[in-house]
């Protein structure tokens, strides 16, 4: 199993200054490159991927055997339900891979993706991302992968969830060779809506941002020949939860 390691070059203290005065941040070349090329593989060769959307009802879950046998007219219909929801609210709809919460279970997987995980929970960089972040209580993170195809987006959300004590939320990319064309763009939204700043999808990119914060993921066009992959997920305090 390969071992994944922070890029021991990292100037902590110019980060931690860039963070303190905007409130987010890219940190390029997070890790060293030893096993990346293969947790993207590991990500991309996989089959279990969730189809993730919102509805009134609640999310709707369908894998890709599910997809695969819904006739044109029901993804139509699922298309345009998915679309009149972004109108006027919240809405999403990409692909998940979920990674568990549990230590145990997490501890107990033996895949890359929780590999990383593990990392993302671990000593050295829980204290990399408090001094970078300054946000001394953080406690732990979580995070799953996403999958961004075409047709696929995320709107606006500032991800402050009541009970969750986020502090900050972070996206590890993990997308070779992107187009800024192509869509799939972390967009941070100005306070009146008008203006935006973003980020195109890169490798071995880690972008934090203080919560709350309102930011969106732009729809990915017809014209990428590759999917956006992504680990996310947030920076906590507080004990770590347990199922």
């Amino acid at each position: 199993m390969t071992t994944f390691h922070l890029n021991p070059d990292l100037d902590v203290p110019a980060l931690a200054e860039e963070y303190a005065a905007a409130g987010r941040i890219r940190i390029q070349n997070l890790l060293a490159e030893d096993g990346l090329a293969e947790l993207y593989h590991h990500l991309n060769d996989r089959e279990d991927w969730w189809h993730l959307m919102n509805s009134p009802d609640g999310i709707i879950e369908l894998d890709r055997a599910a997809r695969a046998k819904m006739s044109a007219e029901e993804k139509a219909a699922l298309d345009a339900q998915v679309h009149e929801r972004a109108q006027i609210g919240f809405q999403y709809r990409y692909e998940g891979l979920r990674v568990p919460d549990e230590a145990e279970r997490l501890n107990a997987a033996d895949d890359l993706l929780a590999e990383f995980s593990r990392l993302m929970s671990s000593e050295p960089m829980l204290d990399m991302l408090r001094a970078v972040t300054g946000y001394t209580e953080l406690s732990f993170t979580d995070g799953h992968a996403t999958c961004y195809g075409p047709g696929d987006f995320l709107t606006g959300h500032d991800d402050d969830v009541a009970g969750k004590d986020r502090l900050a939320a972070y996206v590890f990319g993990l997308t070779p060779r992107w187009r800024l064309e192509w869509g799939g763009l972390l967009l941070f939204h100005g306070a009146d809506e008008a203006k935006v700043s973003g980020q195109v999808p890169r490798f071995n990119t880690l972008d934090l941002f203080a919560v709350p914060q309102r930011h969106s993921v732009s729809m990915v066009t017809p014209a990428a020949i590759r999917r956006r992959y992504a680990i996310t997920g947030w920076l906590r305090k507080g004990a770590v939860p347990s199922y």
